[in-house]
């Protein structure tokens, strides 16, 4: 056991030697002993890093999160998407909006100064926050186009009441920032723009929730322990991308599609890349309905209470690259679910596995085979890559 373990230890960190097999035994891979410890182990010596120096991936090192170049073009970001959601320009073309107060006492004349005041102007605007900060949201945080939330160089907490809204707008870049502890509010006024507020229902306690919206990138967000999803994209969204994100601690993880008679959600394009699935999750990693999905690139070290990766009403999943660590139940290696249908539906759904890495006996029913040859919302790398390029996920 302790020989095999560190042969894989070694082939994690220095992928160029990593064996070619898709599915691999379990030696407790993942997270915890190699992918975590290891930063840990260069903090105990003094150093920080955000980026796996040898192989940071696309968009951190583009954007100079590796280094301290970002602090001198914070808008730089928004050139360095990727997938679907690569035209995400958020505030790029705005002035800087600095958050100077973490309170959020009135939600529908929100005073200047607060995030909330921030998000509902009427301008393209790059928001950034001038100190630590833990945000108790009052109600529901209701975006307009054009914005983008930039926590980096701080540590920004969201926090309480329904989490941020998408909705019918475009756009919209939200970055390094904490989400936790969303509980569901509503039956209140809440404003939605700066010309217009009005009652709002209860909400459902998303983290983020995304509807009717397009030109939408989520990236190094850490998210955790919502009343419903952490994020869920519906009613016709679409060109999205969730990226170098770190998700733990929740049920229902990310939900993509409204329903399954609701079919302009056949529209939907979504990216999930370089994201880390961490402890104590249980199932939607993610779950679509109608559209396409393309996952790329993500780490799945501390396998699934249920299922990873789910869908209804024939979808496209492309699953590339990926590392799948199954749970160590023997009854629940599959790392895919098909929700409430007969196999003679799903069957033949165009489900792709390419070059994923499946361990601890994980397995991947791909309906559509493990040949793609169909267009890919971004550059794919090898599964190799994938401890590199996710080490630093999240805020």
């Amino acid at each position: 056991m302790a020989i095999s373990f560190l042969c894989l230890a070694f082939c994690l960190i220095f992928p160029p030697f990593i064996a070619s097999t898709r599915t691999l035994q379990h030696t407790q891979l993942v997270g915890q002993e190699v992918h975590r410890n290891l930063n840990e182990s260069r903090r105990e010596l003094g150093e920080y890093f955000r980026c796996d120096q040898n192989h940071p991936n696309p968009i951190d090192e583009c954007s100079g999160w590796c280094n301290d170049e970002w602090k001198n073009n914070r808008k730089k970001l928004a050139d360095c998407g990727v997938g679907y959601g690569k035209n995400a320009q958020g505030g790029k073309d705005g002035k800087y909006y600095v958050v100077t107060s973490h309170l959020d006492p009135d939600a529908v004349n929100p005073p200047p100064g607060t995030l909330r005041y921030g998000v509902l102007q009427n301008e393209p605007l790059w928001i950034v926050f001038q100190k630590d900060m833990t945000i108790e949201l009052k109600e529901e945080l209701i975006m307009t186009p054009y914005k983008t939330i930039d926590g980096r160089g701080v540590n920004v907490n969201i926090t309480k009441c329904s989490g941020i809204t998408v909705q019918y707008v475009n756009n919209i870049i939200i970055n390094s920032v904490t989400i936790k502890d969303i509980v569901s509010c509503g039956d209140a006024d809440v404003r939605s723009n700066w010309h217009h507020y009005g009652e709002r229902q209860m909400a459902d306690g998303d983290a983020i929730s995304i509807m009717g919206s397009r030109d939408i990138w989520v990236n190094h967000c850490t998210l955790s322990n919502c009343h419903d999803g952490l994020i869920d994209m519906v009613l016709a969204s679409t060109a999205i991308t969730v990226s170098n994100c770190h998700f733990s601690d929740h049920n229902e993880v990310m939900l993509l599609g409204h329903n399954d008679d609701y079919v302009l959600d056949k529209n939907m394009k979504v990216t999930i890349a370089y994201n880390y699935f961490g402890k104590n999750l249980i199932q939607r990693m993610p779950r679509i309905r109608h559209g396409t999905l393309q996952l790329i690139n993500n780490f799945y070290p501390n396998g699934w209470g249920m299922y990873a990766v789910g869908g209804t009403s024939h979808p496209t999943i492309v699953s590339v690259g990926n590392i799948f660590v199954a749970p160590d139940s023997a009854n629940n290696k599959e790392v895919t679910f098909h929700v409430d249908e007969d196999e003679s539906v799903w069957k033949n759904y165009p489900w792709y596995s390419v070059n994923d890495l499946l361990y601890n006996d994980a397995t991947f029913r791909a309906t559509g085979g493990s040949i793609y040859d169909g267009p890919m919302s971004m550059e794919v790398e090898s599964p190799n890559y994938v401890v590199a390029y996710t080490r630093y996920a999240g805020a």
